[in-house]
This record gives C-alpha cells, structure tokens and sequence, in this order.
C-alpha cells in the first residue's frame, strides 16, 4: 500500500484552489499505483502553536526524562512526524502569502523539524532523516512570479523545497497556480494547472 499525505495549508475550504490542485495531484497517483491510502491534513482545522518555550525545552530533553508536562507539550509533534515517516508521497499545498508561507504551515514546519528525529548533525554537516519519500507541491499566488523580473520575490517556493530537502525529501515536484487575484484570469489559470499535472508522468513508486 502507497500512503499518501495531503497537507493542507490554505483556510478557504473548498474554495481553495491549491486544495483542489492537490486532489487532482492526488489522483493522479491513484491512477498510477494500485492501493493508496490518503490522509488529510488541515492545518486550519488541526493548527499547529508557535514553538513557545514548553516546546522547546520538550525537544531537547531525552524521551525517558521528559515530565508528563513536556509529554503533553511535545505530542503534536511527535504525531505529525509519525504522520510523515508512514507517508510514501506528501502533497502541501502552499497558497503564498506575503511572498512566503501562511503562518500555520511555517508553525507546521516547526513542529516537524527536530535534531535527531528528522535530522541529524555530524561532522560532515546536516543529514536528513526521512528517506525515501516523494513530495509534490502546489504553490498558488495572486501575482505572477514565474518570470525573471517577480522570481526573486517568491519566498515560499525555493524555503519549502530546502525545507523538505533538509529533512530528506529531495524528490520534489513542483506545481503552480499563479494570477488568481484577477476573477477573469481564475479559471484560466486552475485549467492551466490542472493540465500541467494531468501531462506529468507520475511513475509508481515502491512502498517503504
């Protein structure tokens, strides 16, 4: 069985065009294996807090020290990145605010990344701890940023593919839905989209 895990980051439901950018994805990779199991993430519905020093203080004290408290304090994370470790493929969807990410996918990220969990550190640097995963993404902006002049302004694209390389996710696809704060130009642009994923080749993949 392939495990999927869908995280969603935009607070539109299913108005959310990078939500429904990643279910197309989504079937797409049922088409190509044979057993999939998706689950879904919303981060809106399921959010994340911002590390505060409970957190912390759980993250570097070792699992047979820690006090109910810092069990307690520490549980989301350790969920979230049992999530991932189980996933073969995650799918985020990234609608871009700012020129970056929502807060509660930056809060998400905090919450997975931790030394000697998802990363380790040696004398030969940072070393990713999750192997062997696939990753799509979908990034959606109201602008336009996939040119020479807008590119550099796009914060959320080039963080999320180091953020998932630094964990060890380095097969990364990327996806984009751009122009949507124009309601003429919308349409054209999810259609435009959902082409791009529907001509990818999405190869089947070996369970881990």
């Amino acid at each position: 069985m392939i495990k999927v895990l869908h995280i969603i980051a935009s607070p539109r439901g299913e108005r959310s065009l990078t939500r429904k950018l990643g279910t197309v994805i989504i079937q797409k990779i049922k088409d190509a294996e044979r057993n999939v199991k998706v689950k879904e993430h919303i981060l809106t519905k399921n959010p994340y807090p911002h590390l505060e020093e409970k957190q912390i203080e759980s993250f570097f004290t070792p699992k047979e020290d820690r006090t109910p408290l810092q069990v307690l304090a520490i549980k989301k994370s350790d969920d979230a990145i049992g999530e991932l470790m189980e996933a073969d493929i995650i799918v985020i969807g990234v609608p871009m605010y700012n020129f970056s990410v929502p807060s509660g996918l930056k809060a998400y990220f905090d919450h997975i990344a931790r030394a000697k969990v998802t990363f380790s550190y040696s004398e030969k640097g940072a070393e990713g701890l999750l192997k062997n995963k696939k990753a799509y993404i979908v990034v959606g902006s109201a602008g336009v940023f996939d040119n020479d002049k807008m590119r550099p302004f796009d914060f959320a694209t080039p963080y999320v593919k180091h953020f998932l390389g630094f964990l060890g996710i380095t097969d990364v696809t990327t996806f984009r839905i751009e122009g949507t704060a124009s309601p003429e130009l919308q349409d054209e642009a999810l259609n435009k989209a959902i082409a791009r994923i529907k001509a990818h080749k999405f190869v089947p993949i070996k369970s881990t």
